[in-house]
């Protein structure tokens, strides 16, 4: 997670901010909102992880509950800082998802959105389930987002991509392995991650120690199609495309469609 060519794309070749402002980011904003707040207790400490510059933080901020935000870039956390700094219940601190600087059983709730993409190993991904199981307190909520195993294929259909040979190798490592990585340093190709199978999700959660809830699709097909973005802009088609991720979220056989998963956690209440 702190190799140089992910701190170099998030530092200077990708504003993860924006992305989720913007086009069809905003299908991945609202479909993420939707499944943690029908997860998350009023007034919950969320501490969210890998939280970037606060994009989630501000939402979760106006829905009531006290944020601490944790992320492994100092950019990040200055810039989340500087966005939210005056806000009530908000504070933010640079740190590892895999190692976290926070007390056992003192969060409500824990939101992975982001430090499992860019765990290649699998040890380092349990390690990240496994400190969120320590700081939720019993009966709490884990909830970890994930790129999909067939991302980088669709993406690759979706924006021609899958025309470049040297693509298609990226893509041909990610379906075998999950481990993407892009020695051609092309921003739109992405940086080194983890590229998860559905299954793949819910089964480090179980293994961490946690007892899985649900594992949806957010985003379903609407994601890979570019022309959808304006209808974003209008309250009744927005919702058309929102429904059409919601009604096959829990589908088994289409899962994988959606660009991102989500699997909902929870540590047992103590015997």
């Amino acid at each position: 997670m702190d190799e140089p060519p992910i701190h170099s794309h998030y530092d200077t070749a990708f504003d993860e901010d924006q992305r989720l402002r913007q086009g069809l980011g905003r299908l991945e904003l609202a479909r993420v909102q939707e499944i943690v707040r029908r997860h998350l207790r009023p007034d919950s400490r969320v501490l969210d992880v890998g939280g970037a510059t606060g994009v989630h933080a501000e939402w979760l901020l106006d829905d009531g509950h006290t944020v601490h935000l944790v992320d492994l870039l100092p950019g990040h956390v200055a810039r989340a800082a500087e966005q939210l700094g005056d806000q009530v219940g908000f504070t933010a601190t640079v740190g590892d998802a895999r190692a976290l600087a926070v007390p056992d059983a003192s969060m409500d709730a824990v939101l992975l959105l982001g430090p499992l993409y860019h765990l290649t190993d699998r040890d380092d991904r349990l390690a990240a389930w496994r400190e969120a199981l320590r700081v939720v307190v019993p009966g709490g909520v884990v909830i970890a987002m994930a790129i999909s195993r067939f991302a980088s294929l669709f993406d690759g259909l979706a924006q021609s991509y899958l025309f470049d040979p040297a693509f298609r190798a990226i893509v041909a490592q990610d379906l075998a392995t999950g481990v993407h990585e892009n020695p051609t340093g092309d921003p739109r190709w992405f940086t080194t991650a983890y590229f998860h199978r559905p299954e793949e999700l819910a089964d480090e959660a179980t293994e961490a120690g946690l007892e899985v809830t649900e594992t949806v699709g957010v985003e379903g097909l609407a994601h890979w199609i570019r022309a959808l973005a304006p209808a974003l802009d209008d309250d009744g088609a927005r919702e058309v495309v929102l429904d059409s991720a919601r009604v096959i979220e829990a589908e088994p056989s289409l899962l994988g469609l959606s660009s991102h998963l989500i699997t909902v956690a929870t540590r047992l209440h103590l015997t």
